[in-house]
């Protein structure tokens, strides 16, 4: 069974528009686990416009099952998570004022970067994914950097989904079985539902994790977080 990893970034959206600690980040984490999720999921930024970085080292003291931490390896991040210890890093090529993650690594173009990088979380017993665009032609590259796991950007699944589900996840399967080939592990993320979610976990060899937040939050407003967290579970089963 694929795994489920909520992005809680969302619930410190809602908190930090009205200052406080209301949605509680570290009760929900807890009580997203207790509901059946096998991971949180959190995107530090530097402007802490929802995770803070006090919420990065407070989380690893309540979440009993994997933990991962996304974002772009700057210094400072880098620090923040080799200090954390997470069961997991994921790797993004994000600048710093983009709203959200909106493309992989270019891992040919990256590639003594990124392998530096991973060779630091490596030292410190830390899990790598990195995040890349449904392209067989960057696997190669990809494991050369040293890296665990990929985890495949899934907007543009999502976007052609309803239209051609068939052409929509055609090139996230070769690049899925370029990666079991090279034998690195598979995650997915960004903008998969309650629509698209099966399809793609049903039709994708090897997939290890998927990581959603915005869309499992936004259904939580409909159907309350037990049951949107269980109703995502049964899509994955």
């Amino acid at each position: 069974m694929t795994k489920l990893s909520v992005n809680i970034n969302k619930l410190a959206t809602i908190r930090n528009s009205r200052g406080g600690n209301n949605p509680d980040v570290l009760s929900y984490a807890k009580k997203i686990e207790s509901y059946g999720a096998q991971g949180i999921t959190i995107h530090p930024r530097p402007d802490q416009r929802h995770i803070r970085f006090d919420d990065v080292y407070n989380l690893k003291k309540v979440v009993s099952t994997e933990y991962n931490i996304e974002g772009y390896p700057s210094e400072d991040f880098i620090e923040m998570v080799i200090a954390v210890k997470p069961t997991q890093v994921t790797l993004v090529p994000d600048p710093p004022h983009v709203l959200t993650s909106n493309n992989g690594w270019d891992t040919i173009q990256h590639l003594e970067f990124l392998q530096t990088v991973i060779a630091r979380f490596h030292e410190a017993g830390i899990r790598t994914s990195i995040f890349l665009n449904p392209d067989p032609s960057m696997i190669a590259s990809a494991k050369a950097t040293g890296t665990d796991r990929i985890e495949l950007y899934t907007e543009a699944y999502a976007s052609g989904y309803h239209s051609d589900k068939e052409a929509a996840i055609k090139p996230y399967v070769l690049t899925a079985e370029a990666a079991n080939a090279a034998g690195l592990g598979i995650n997915a993320g960004h903008d998969l539902d309650l629509h698209n979610l099966k399809y793609f976990a049903t039709n994708l060899p090897g997939l290890l994790e998927v990581s959603i937040g915005h869309a499992l939050v936004c259904d939580a407003l409909e159907f309350g977080m037990e049951n949107t967290v269980r109703l995502y579970l049964n899509q994955l089963a």
